[in-house]
């Protein structure tokens, strides 16, 4: 298990049967001021949350182990003090010590007594990610429009590598539903090359790809693959920049759950139910003669239990 990694999984650890205090709200409430009216990326949002949550360790950490405990780069939590206006990391550690400071005289537990229940702060930590997405969709224009390019692209490519891959899966399984030909890409190298040029070469115009941390060397080849052959690609990810973004020809964005020792996909799954509702309302007279026949099959079959 990487370090970054392992650190997460200690830092998520679940006591069970307790029910910790909230750590001290003010001190919190004081760490959040600093965030607010600045517009953060997914990896900065991500060390926000961290700061927050484990002010009392993190205002004394060196940028390295910062950046390994948040499960970011180094790079990432410079470009984050800066974007806040500080000079640096230092700068805005300096801001966090006397907050942090004041919070442990305040409490007279521990750190591991005052840590709340991380299974609880996991699901409040998506809450902020499906509220974040749905701020995004008050304008569906391009979710829409993605969905109306994807739909009258035959065949559809769905590309999804390493952890994306179950996304991926999803999205295919339900495509097909309403799509007549959807081609789910789960392995890179040659294998995704051979199947984007057939994909080209049978007429299709568009791919959706599928990118979440850690992110992957092999998805920005097949990204890069999918352009070289022609096709245009629309991505669903965590990134709002980037090479991968900026190869893309549609960037849908969504936040992905960052507390527990594995990453968690709420607002990406909504996401891609989304793109999936555009698909069916680009082509309706399609989508409704092909659910019905899958309906009447599943009837006469019984594939459900519940049929």
């Amino acid at each position: 298990m990487p370090s970054g990694r392992r650190a997460r999984a200690q830092a998520a650890a679940i006591s069970p049967g307790r029910r910790a205090p909230e750590p001290e709200p003010r001190s919190a409430e004081r760490v959040r001021a600093l965030f607010t009216g600045h517009r953060l990326s997914p990896a900065q949002r991500r060390i926000a949350q961290y700061l927050v949550d484990h002010l009392t360790e993190a205002a004394f950490l060196s940028i390295t182990d910062l950046a390994e405990r948040a499960g970011v780069s180094q790079p990432s939590v410079t470009r984050f003090a800066t974007s806040l206006g500080y000079s640096g990391f230092p700068a805005l550690r300096e801001a966090l010590q006397p907050i942090a400071l004041s919070a442990v005289a305040g409490v007279a537990e521990s750190r591991e007594e005052i840590r709340s229940n991380e299974l609880q702060a996991a699901v409040d930590a998506e809450i902020e990610n499906l509220e974040s997405l749905r701020r995004v969709l008050a304008d569906p224009g391009q979710v829409l429009e993605v969905g109306r390019r994807l739909a009258r692209s035959v065949p559809l490519t769905v590309v999804g590598l390493r952890i994306s891959a179950s996304l991926a899966e999803y999205f295919g399984y339900a495509a097909r539903r309403i799509h007549p030909d959807v081609r789910v890409v789960t392995r890179g190298g040659s294998v995704a090359y051979d199947a984007l040029l057939q994909a080209w070469e049978a007429g299709g115009s568009w791919v959706l790809a599928y990118a979440m941390p850690r992110h992957a060397n092999e998805t920005l080849a097949a990204v890069r693959a999918a352009r070289n052959t022609g096709l245009r690609v629309a991505l669903i990810s965590d990134l709002t920049m980037g090479p991968l973004v900026e190869e893309s020809d549609a960037a849908l964005t969504a936040p992905a759950g960052s507390r527990l020792v594995f990453d968690s996909y709420s607002a990406p799954g909504v996401l891609s139910a989304a793109v999936l509702q555009a698909m069916a309302d680009a082509e309706p007279e399609r989508t409704q003669a092909r659910l019905e026949r899958y309906e009447q099959a599943a009837l006469q079959h019984g594939f459900f239990v519940d049929d």
